[in-house]
């Protein structure tokens, strides 16, 4: 599998987007620099060129007794921002969605390694920050504040990290880039119900985030998985998808102590009709077999005619077997991730 160097920036020059793999993460997604144009050839609209890019911010923390998602999502008829917190031991889910229209609440940085992403509403405030630590190292942070709860979250790349970095091509006129990690420790502190807990104190915990942005499919669906944690005394970090990323190559991939091995097309077999079914994942390379069994999930769905979405994640714990090319396998128990279903029109 081929990497190249990441160009400074997305989009170059001549207003195209630069494809494949790259060996590091892209400074800054200039996206609507893109020389966008409809599926027919001709130039796109003012409104067009608005409406159709969208993108979308994820941070995530697995651990033994705790799970925290919280997503950010411009679609620019509507922002969207959601969090929650499940207690593995009491089964506890505590959830919350916030829509902004227009995403005039929502203000989304273009660079996954420097800037702050921010949802700003009434007594709700989240923010994701990217910069460098003073000893160079790439930082991605996560701070909620609602009424009687206060995060703060972080995770670093450890030196050599190497995130998943793609861009591909997405319908004749799209393109969507992906940056991902995971496998990595997370930090902070979480204060709520007048008591704090360590994240850093966490049994078994990792962190994931998920900077995507793009001319994406106008109607998309896609299935994702994500698991971050320790396991046999190593970190290890999964991100498989099933319906984004594929033209040409996908987002495939797995970590062991930060080390990035790619990973083939993934099928993804459950009952759509009942998802509180277990789920198996395989990999066509072989690398990947593993079951997912649901504990919970967080679900949003709204349909408004020209924008629609049908979305669920799953959170719960894997079972199996990574088999990593010329290394020994490694066998995952009751190990926390997520999955998810999504359907958009948008």
């Amino acid at each position: 599998m081929h990497f190249d160097p990441p160009p400074e920036t997305v989009i170059g020059a001549d207003g195209r987007p630069r494809l494949g793999l790259f060996t590091d993460t892209l400074a800054r997604i200039n996206g609507r620099d893109h020389d966008y144009h409809t599926p027919m050839g001709r130039p796109a609209s003012r409104f067009a060129r608005h409406f159709h890019y969208k993108q979308f911010q994820y941070f995530g923390v697995l651990s033994d007794s705790l799970l925290i998602g919280c997503a950010l999502a411009d679609t620019a008829y509507l922002g969207i921002a959601f969090f929650y917190l499940y207690d593995t031991a009491s089964g506890e889910l505590s959830e919350y969605t916030w829509r902004s229209p227009l995403a005039r609440a929502l203000t989304l940085s273009d660079s996954p390694t420097q800037g702050e992403s921010r949802f700003q509403q009434r007594n709700v405030s989240i923010h994701m920050g990217y910069r460098a630590t003073p000893d160079g190292q790439r930082e991605k942070s996560l701070a909620v504040a609602l009424p009687g709860l206060d995060l703060q979250a972080s995770l670093i790349e450890p030196p050599g990290y190497a995130p998943m970095s793609i861009c591909t091509r997405t319908g004749i006129n799209g393109w969507t880039y992906a940056n991902k990690v995971a496998g990595v420790p997370v930090a902070g502190v979480l204060r709520r119900h007048g008591r704090e807990q360590d994240l850093s104190r966490l049994q078994r915990a990792g962190a994931h985030h998920d900077f995507s942005a793009g001319y994406m499919r106008r109607e998309t669906f896609w299935n994702w998985a994500c698991l971050s944690g320790q396991i046999e005394g190593r970190r290890l970090g999964v991100n498989l998808s099933c319906g984004v990323n594929e033209t040409s190559v996908t987002e495939n991939c797995l970590w062991l102590d930060d080390q990035l091995i790619k990973v083939e097309g993934v099928d993804f077999d459950y009952h759509p009709r009942d998802l509180d079914q277990p789920w198996r994942l395989r990999s066509h390379c072989g690398q990947i077999d593993l079951t997912f069994t649901p504990r919970g999930r967080h679900r949003e769905r709204l349909n408004a005619g020209l924008f629609a979405s049908n979305f669920q994640q799953l959170f719960g714990h894997f079972e199996g077997h990574i088999r990593p090319h010329h290394q020994a396998a490694i066998a995952v128990r009751d190990l926390h991730g997520f999955v998810e279903e999504q359907y958009a029109k948008w």
